[in-house]
């Protein structure tokens, strides 16, 4: 027997690696308790508001309902803008889809908020405040921050308890279009992956490849920003 050749640097990439694998899991975490996004209904009870789920029935086309979106809470996509969406993806993604419905916000669902989520051969969308600001009375997570941000939103911080974000019409209805819609849709595309994080992972990869970056990119919604060049 031998001593390996450089044990110290095996012992420190192991390190980083089990680091590095923290700070996915831990971002994965992060962003998908931001988004709000659950799966399934009545899963460990952590979804029990009422809401309309529909079971699967072989339809080939899907179809948008719009439900009233509750009092102080609007839409901010129509149906027309939603087919417009999917019509620019393959229409192998498609497969499976069914229903679109937009949402209604109830008292009970404001409990646990959420900006969308997906259930067998549904996505569910859901509404903004009618102001179009939210209201966080703990410190944001930074991928939230970082995500609504690419797509326009602002932030501020105008009480030492209190993390506002702002939208516009414009930049609610790209987050919806371009993020929340094709996130939803990537956990239908996904059938391989069995664990959450993994789930998760791919959700948010689909959302960027298919949403962000197939809708202009930090171009289209920045297009007098400069990017700075590093060198090494």
């Amino acid at each position: 027997m031998f001593a390996p050749r450089h044990p110290r640097k095996k012992s420190g990439n192991r390190q980083a690696q089990k680091r590095l694998q923290t700070e996915r899991r831990s971002r994965t975490r992060d962003l998908a308790k931001a988004r709000r996004v659950i799966a399934r209904p009545n899963q460990d009870n952590l979804f029990d508001a009422p809401e309309i789920w529909h079971e699967p029935t072989g339809r080939k086309n899907f179809e948008v309902l719009v439900l009233q979106p509750g009092q102080g809470y609007c839409h901010v996509v129509t149906p027309a803008q939603i087919a417009a969406r999917l019509a620019k993806l393959p229409p192998a993604f498609l497969k499976g889809l069914e229903v679109i419905q937009l949402s209604t916000m109830t008292r009970k669902k404001q409990r646990l908020p959420c900006y969308g989520l997906q259930w067998g051969c549904a996505i569910y969308l859901y509404p903004f405040c009618e102001s179009l600001e939210e209201h966080f009375y703990v410190p944001p997570p930074q991928p939230l921050v970082v995500e609504t941000k690419m797509y326009g939103a602002k932030w501020d911080h105008p009480e030492p308890n209190l993390w506002r974000l702002i939208w516009s019409e414009t930049t609610a209805r790209d987050y919806q279009l371009n993020n929340i819609l094709i996130h939803e849709l990537g956990h239908m595309v996904d059938t391989w992956n069995s664990n959450s994080p993994a789930q998760e992972r791919y959700a948010e990869w689909f959302a960027i490849e298919y949403g962000y970056r197939r809708s202009g990119g930090r171009q289209s919604r920045c297009p007098n920003q400069k990017i700075r060049k590093r060198h090494g």
